[in-house]
């Protein structure tokens, strides 16, 4: 019997060996050093906030793996022998293979810093991360003070996970304005807000310099690099990116560079060994998309394509129109096809804002065919469903402006905001948009 092993017991390597599964009677092993069973890598900041227990963060119970002959093996990988398909594991057991899936995910970046391996410094992407937070910063009378080093997605998450407990958070982002390197500076400047409103100390256009000691060998201040200012503290948070989690990976004959090297098909190029997930690199990125993708929705479906293929039907690998969600603090966020930080030379914006600060929409469009390119939301829901036609069907952002009521999850929202984002879109554009009332008449029927 043909055995698949997967390294990785994350989104990707789950979602590869149910759909396996599905399709086969193949043997199936999932390795990982992390955790025995899988979990919802993004409920942990829920667990130390006391929304929910770290058991409730499973997908399946615990007796699914038996159930569907999946074998879990709690084990470090040290290294590939690709020329005999064998692993060889941290305990200097060996693991033998007839494929091999790499699924290894991220792992948070280091860059150097005098400090960055003290006790009290920590990630915040694994199950030992959560563990280590909670024994370091059970509550303000533990921790006096958390200082966060990067302004990323699991920067604010860190913050707001500090912040629930009371605990003061300084948080220092290397750009002039948070997450300015993806979001536009309307949106940027919104998300300053949010954090600052929070009373979140947020210093921008500042970068670590070193993480110091007490002598006990524990984190006690960090000092900037642009003022000398050092910051006392008792927790350093470093969320400065992730990269792929490939080490053991590097001294095989599997191609690396950022991440194990792959094709459409996600083979690298050995024989029989896959990557998926964080860790994968594309050789050719497609599309306008990053030759790597740490996000959980493309992981998952690199998974199930990746199922196809080992199962006998090869499958290439088409991840669609580009999306993603996020949460800052109260403000959710979403975003369909492109809105690049600054616009490119074809595109045009349309943006509104309530006068609120917590609701927006960031509209990019080609200037001279008028095709809608993509959309931001904040603070609004949005259903993919239309978008993912409206990119597929190339239609033009007075379609999208007209029809956003049908996009829209809350129809209270639009029964009091379309007029004016209407109204401010046919301004702007000398336009005469009208009312799209049959639509969205209907949805407030339904709601």
């Amino acid at each position: 019997m043909e055995h698949i092993v997967i390294i990785g017991n994350g989104i990707s390597g789950v979602t590869t060996a149910r759909h396996i599964r599905k399709l086969s009677d193949k043997k199936i092993t999932i390795i990982s050093s992390e955790t025995e069973h899988f979990f919802s890598r993004t409920a942990l900041m829920y667990v130390y906030m006391g929304h929910m227990k770290f058991e409730n963060t499973k997908p399946y119970e615990d007796w699914f793996w038996d159930k569907n002959k999946i074998e879990l093996k709690k084990a470090l990988v040290s290294h590939i022998d690709v020329d005999a398909k064998e692993l060889k594991l941290a305990n200097n057991e060996t693991f033998s293979y007839d494929k091999l899936i790499i699924a290894t995910g991220s792992k948070p970046n280091k860059f150097g810093w005098p400090g960055q391996d003290l006790d009290g410094v920590i990630g915040m992407y694994h199950k030992q991360d959560l563990e280590q937070l909670e024994k370091l910063a059970p509550n303000n009378k533990a921790c006096n003070r958390a200082v966060i080093v990067g302004g990323g997605l699991i920067g604010i998450e860190l913050a707001e996970m500090l912040h629930s407990r009371d605990i003061p958070v300084t948080f220092l982002v290397r750009e002039n304005s948070f997450w300015s390197g993806v979001l536009p500076e309307q949106e940027s400047a919104l998300i300053n807000k949010e954090i600052t409103d929070n009373h979140i100390d947020l210093r921008l256009g500042v970068n670590l310099k070193e993480i110091k000691a007490d002598e006990n060998g524990r984190a006690k201040s960090v000092t900037i690099l642009e003022t000398g200012e050092e910051i006392p503290c008792n927790v350093v948070g470093l969320t400065a990116g992730v990269s792929p989690n490939i080490n053991f990976v590097k001294d095989s004959k599997i191609e690396t560079k950022r991440g194990v090297l792959v094709n459409r098909f996600l083979e690298t190029n050995i024989p029989d060994v896959y990557a998926i997930g964080d860790c994968a690199e594309q050789r050719e990125a497609i599309g306008e998309r990053k030759p790597i993708e740490a996000v959980w929705y493309t992981g998952r479906l690199m998974g199930e394509t990746l199922a196809q293929t080992i199962c006998g039907t090869k499958t290439e690998y088409k991840p669609g129109h580009w999306f993603n969600s996020a949460k800052f603090i109260d403000i959710e966020y979403q975003t369909y096809g492109w809105v690049w930080a600054k616009p490119k030379e074809n595109e045009a914006r349309f943006y509104w804002e309530d006068q609120s600060g917590k609701k927006a929409i960031h509209v990019s469009y080609d200037k001279n065919t008028r095709r809608f390119i993509g959309i931001n939301t904040f603070g609004i829901r949005m259903r993919h469903e239309f978008f993912d036609r409206v990119l597929t069907d190339r239609k033009s952002v007075e379609y999208v402006i007209t029809h956003l009521a049908d996009a829209n999850f809350d129809p209270e929202f639009y029964k009091h905001y379309e007029k004016e984002i209407v109204t401010k879109f046919n301004t702007e554009n000398a336009t005469t948009i009208q009312l799209k009332k049959k639509s969205w008449k209907r949805i407030f029927s339904k709601a």
